[in-house]
């Protein structure tokens, strides 16, 4: 039996196979390598010291999903691989629904067929628009104000409609806040395509001097020091929160949206000044005008993902900035040193 993991080269996805190896569990992993690298793989195995399964398939890829379950006594599917850029969405947001939707809808179908019915669902905490914080699971969703999060918000309502079609299924909807860090070895980490896309990969290249300086965007939302505040996470306790839920998902039927969260939120200049003491150096950065979309406000209330999982972080801000330093200077280029 064997854990399936798709998107497992991504940043969460490749942390997420070093917890379940840890946990004494089997992994098959696929990934198209749009957004990737084999390199990550490769580490995973490095710090695990296991081997694993590995497949080079796009979830939209029907075909090359049914090889994988002819191989394989899966028993879950962790389910990470899709678009994820929030700006570019807005761009190409026909690509975000064809990639994201309906690759999810081809995964699931595979999953039908092979008798497979556990998910665990890489959601978002995008999916609860402008609700008042911290965020809980009981909150109205779908006010999303961009394509990705609609993604991840239909896709959420489909695994209901799943669920509701065949009570068998048995899914877990993790509705992550914002994943950072890396490995305390330093060998995974978060490797951007282009320029980054999230604040701390974009703090840590101009930390290690890939980039001139960080763009603030808005210093006047109603915030202690005016920037927006955001629940940050480590990615590595945010990977255990991945086992906790294979774990609660053996074992039952039913369907469950949980935050993964600290409950805490940290403001840009927050996270600007603790990164600072991970690196020894002052991080230059420019106010910006605000971004459309962005909230002054995004945290967790994460009591359900405790009397669920079991699942409680225990990494603070300064281990995160501390491991991403760690990650970034030891690998400049990321994952093409």
């Amino acid at each position: 039996m064997a854990i399936l993991v798709t998107g497992g080269a991504g940043y969460i996805g490749s942390h997420t196979c070093v917890e379940l190896l840890n946990a004494g569990m089997d992994i098959v992993v696929i990934d198209n390598y749009y957004n990737s690298k084999p390199e990550a793989l490769n580490r995973v195995k490095q710090i695990t010291g296991k081997d694993f399964k590995f497949y080079e398939c796009d979830i939209r890829d029907r075909t090359g999903l049914d090889k994988v379950f002819d191989e394989n006594k899966i028993d879950a599917v962790i389910h990470f691989a899709g678009l994820k850029a929030v700006g570019e969405s807005c761009k190409i947001p026909l690509a975000y629904y064809e990639n994201n939707v309906s690759g999810t809808v081809t995964l699931c179908q595979a999953m039908a067929d092979h008798g497979c019915k556990r998910m665990v669902f890489s959601s978002s905490a995008t999916v609860y628009g402008n609700n008042k914080v911290p965020y809980n699971e009981e909150m109205s969703t779908g006010e999303v104000t961009n394509p990705y999060g609609r993604t991840k918000y239909i896709i959420e309502e489909i695994l209901k409609d799943l669920y509701a079609s065949d009570n068998e299924w048995s899914i877990a909807l993790l509705r992550y806040f914002n994943p950072i860090g890396a490995h305390e070895t330093g060998l995974i980490g978060e490797d951007p395509n282009g320029i980054p896309n999230n604040l701390l990969p974009y703090i840590a290249q101009v930390a290690v001097g890939k980039l001139e300086h960080l763009n603030v965007f808005g210093d006047d939302y109603e915030t202690p020091d005016g920037t927006g505040v955001r629940d940050y996470i480590h990615v590595s306790d945010l990977a255990v929160g991945h086992v906790k839920a294979i774990n609660y998902i053996t074992g039952r039927t039913g369907i469950d949206a949980i935050n993964l969260g600290t409950g805490n939120g940290f403001s840009v200049l927050q996270l600007v000044h603790a990164f600072e003491k991970a690196c020894g150096h002052k991080i230059p950065y420019v106010v910006a005008p605000r971004r459309a979309g962005d909230l002054a406000y995004s945290y967790a209330n994460p009591d359900k993902a405790l009397r669920l999982l079991g699942f409680k972080t225990e990494r603070d801000i300064d281990k995160m900035c501390e491991d991403t330093w760690r990650w970034q200077s030891n690998n400049p280029n990321g994952y093409d040193n």
